[in-house]
């Protein structure tokens, strides 16, 4: 069995090689490189991305984050496109081809369909003299001086450098189209992400009879069984048309113990926390996380342009809808 040492080296070795093979594609983009964005902004139709084996699987992705940022795309298999899927491609479509030889049996099989429909082809290969390149409208060159497989036989370095030619193709074409978080958030409506995107404050908020709320005169022992009953971990403090005043919350509450306040006598307009910060309903709830967690506040009333109390919400409710 190898020690620790010898297994952490050859690790170390692959990350190397593989961080190298990245490096050196910043130096080979040029106007090709500038050419192969513009037919993909140019594109009416999908980005159709193409590859065998494992430039198949790396294909699958860049066709993936190309769908998730602004550009339709989809995965075709060559050997599945040479038994009738080769009719997803369309005029107005760009196919993008992927074979670190350019030589590949399956991929070349299409070529010539593809040329007859008159596609852009964007070649990604480690050939520039091969036939693939020959076919295509603009060749991205992603060669690697060795495989990070001591054998140099297994797509490791390769495999790296293309994907991380297709990430740039994404990402240069996504601000080239002016791509927002807006737009992202519709393409990836579900999880986190999607929840962080487009989840507004007034989907959270609690709002109704739910709502802490009571005048500056109430007294400070019926504010406490406000906050208990409504369980927001604050109480707002409103004026007579809702308007809010400030907010008394668990820590007011430490320091008006501290300070030994009779509870029946003192007035909630006395211990509030005037000018307190405060969420707008449309605000996105991320938003709301980033102001809280700026002013180490655990909850925050919800007030319209006229400073007039509509909901509130805390962490819990955040937690909950997985904002954070």
């Amino acid at each position: 069995m190898p020690d620790s040492d010898s297994l952490i080296a050859r690790g170390r070795r692959v990350l190397a090689t593989e961080s190298q093979a990245v490096a050196a594609l910043e130096h080979r983009l040029g106007e090709d490189f500038a050419e192969a964005c513009r037919l993909l902004l140019a594109c009416e139709g999908r980005v159709v991305v193409t590859g065998m084996g494992k430039s198949g699987h790396v294909g699958s992705k860049i066709a993936a984050t190309l769908a998730s940022t602004g550009s339709p795309s989809f995965f075709l298999h060559p050997g599945e496109a040479v038994h009738g899927d080769i009719g997803m491609i369309i005029a107005g479509d760009v196919v993008i081809a992927l074979s670190n030889s350019g030589e590949t049996d399956e991929l070349l099989t299409i070529l010539p369909v593809i040329k007859r429909l008159d596609v852009p082809l964007i070649a990604l290969t480690g050939n520039r003299a091969s036939t693939l390149a020959r076919y295509a409208t603009v060749t991205l060159d992603v060669s690697v001086p060795a495989e990070a497989c001591p054998l140099n036989l297994a797509p490791t370095a390769s495999t790296t450098a293309t994907l991380a030619m297709g990430d740039a193709l994404a990402v240069a074409v996504l601000e080239a189209r002016g791509f927002t978080e807006d737009d992202f958030a519709r393409s990836h409506p579900g999880g986190t992400l999607g929840r962080r995107l487009l989840l507004h404050v007034d989907e959270v908020m609690r709002s109704g009879e739910e709502l802490p709320a009571v005048g500056p005169d109430t007294p400070l022992s019926a504010g406490l069984l406000e906050m208990s009953r409504k369980g927001l971990g604050m109480t707002t403090v409103v004026d007579d048309r809702r308007h809010v005043l400030g907010v008394f919350t668990d820590g007011d509450l430490r320091r008006a113990l501290d300070g030994q306040l009779d509870l029946r006598t003192t007035r909630m307009g006395e211990v509030m926390t005037a000018n307190c910060k405060a969420a707008k309903p449309r605000m996105l709830a991320a938003e709301a996380v980033h102001l809280m967690e700026t002013h180490r506040i655990t909850a925050l009333p919800v007030v319209d342009d006229d400073g007039v109390l509509v909901g509130a919400l805390n962490v819990h409710d955040l937690l909950r809808a997985g904002v954070m």
